[in-house]
């Protein structure tokens, strides 16, 4: 049995006539920028993650960059963040003209460990960025204290986590902007790269819409320098069809993870969940000690697998120039070296998942 990270191509078979009839509706329309598909699937993100406002971006990477901007960042300031997650989290805070300032994980949830970030606030930190990893919420009253107290911003990388909630809240919601990706493999993918910023703050709000259209509010009139960075129509289209089901698909991958849970539980290291989160899995990652043996061997066995993420930002090239030491980032170097991704999406059968349980049990 072959049995894939996830199944996009089964997707797309299951929604091809919907999906085919709103491409179709975008190109008789020559509305191709911009359009009513984006305002829509903006209303409908925004009512649904209960934020105000919703600007659609060309990717995830550009959500956090624009949010970080209209947040108030700039050359020179800090960002606290945390090694364990994409390159992307990091990368904007440096082509801002900022520097990442990096805190270790809990190594339960993955998620940074707020109760580190107190001593790492100086006069130049301007900002939080928590990432909600895998799916699961980041601990958020604490950070929010943390920013209050020190007239901090918080902007929340949400990218794996749409539909998460902390404390019955959605994510995104809870500081100042929340930054989603549309990247194909989420909870909620198009067919591209396409992203979303989601706000309640006005200011935050105006200034990532005029930042997304070469900073215009009004064409061939530019208020401040600003990007090309909008949500393509089609892709808004495509975003309007599958959105229609987040949560039916929310509901059968937490399902199959508790699936996972209950015939691993025991044998491994199975993904731990806060009783304050509600975790949506775009991600179930297991710890194992041996990983290459396992990887290798479940390949062999016809099942893929994943590592999200093999180096931790601290040891990646680009940023040896920070000069951190493991020893500073315990969890998130030890993380590096044992978590591995299983297949899981909402199509997933019982009996794929017992295959793949079936294979790590002999395998371990």
């Amino acid at each position: 049995m072959f049995v894939p990270m996830l199944d996009l191509v089964g997707e797309y078979n299951r929604l091809s006539e919907p999906i085919q009839k709103a491409i179709h509706k975008v190109l008789e329309s020559g509305k191709f920028i911009l359009g009513p598909n984006v305002e829509a699937v903006e209303y409908e993100i925004a009512a649904y993650c209960k934020t105000r406002y919703a600007v659609g971006v060309a990717s995830g990477t550009e959500a956090l960059h624009l949010g970080l901007i209209a947040a108030g960042v700039g050359k020179g300031d800090e960002v606290i963040t945390t090694p364990f997650t994409f390159i992307a989290t990091a990368e904007v805070i440096s082509h801002i003209g900022a520097q990442p300032v990096f805190v270790d994980i809990n190594p339960k949830t993955y998620t940074i460990d707020p109760a580190q970030i107190q001593k790492k606030i100086s006069k130049r930190t301007k900002a939080i960025l928590p990432v909600h990893l895998y799916g699961h919420p980041a601990d958020m009253d604490i950070i929010l204290t943390l920013a209050q107290e020190n007239e901090l911003k918080v902007v929340e990388d949400c990218a794996q986590a749409i539909g998460a909630e902390y404390k019955g809240k959605k994510v995104g919601s809870l500081g100042n902007a929340g930054c989603l990706s549309f990247s194909p493999g989420r909870n909620l993918g198009c067919y591209g790269d396409g992203g979303m910023i989601i706000t309640n703050d006005e200011e935050i709000y105006t200034k990532v819409k005029r930042l997304r259209v070469h900073g215009s509010d009004q064409k061939y009139q530019h208020l401040v320098l600003g990007f090309n960075s909008r949500l393509d129509e089609l892709q808004a289209a495509i975003l309007r069809v599958k959105f229609r089901e987040i949560d039916q698909g929310r509901k059968l991958r937490i399902k199959n993870a508790g699936k996972y849970n209950r015939r691993l539980k025991g044998k491994l290291s199975t993904p731990y969940k806060e009783k304050s989160a509600l975790h949506v899995y775009n991600q179930y990652t297991i710890r194992v000690k041996n990983r290459s043996k396992i990887q290798n061997g479940l390949k062999a066995m016809g099942v893929a697998t994943a590592v999200h993420y093999p180096i931790p930002l601290h040891q990646q090239e680009v940023y040896q120039h920070l000069n951190y030491a493991d020893t500073e980032l315990p969890e998130s170097s030890i993380a590096g070296k044992e978590v591995l991704s299983l297949p899981i999406f909402p199509a997933m059968t019982s009996e794929q998942i017992n295959y793949v349980c079936q294979c790590l049990e002999e395998l371990l």
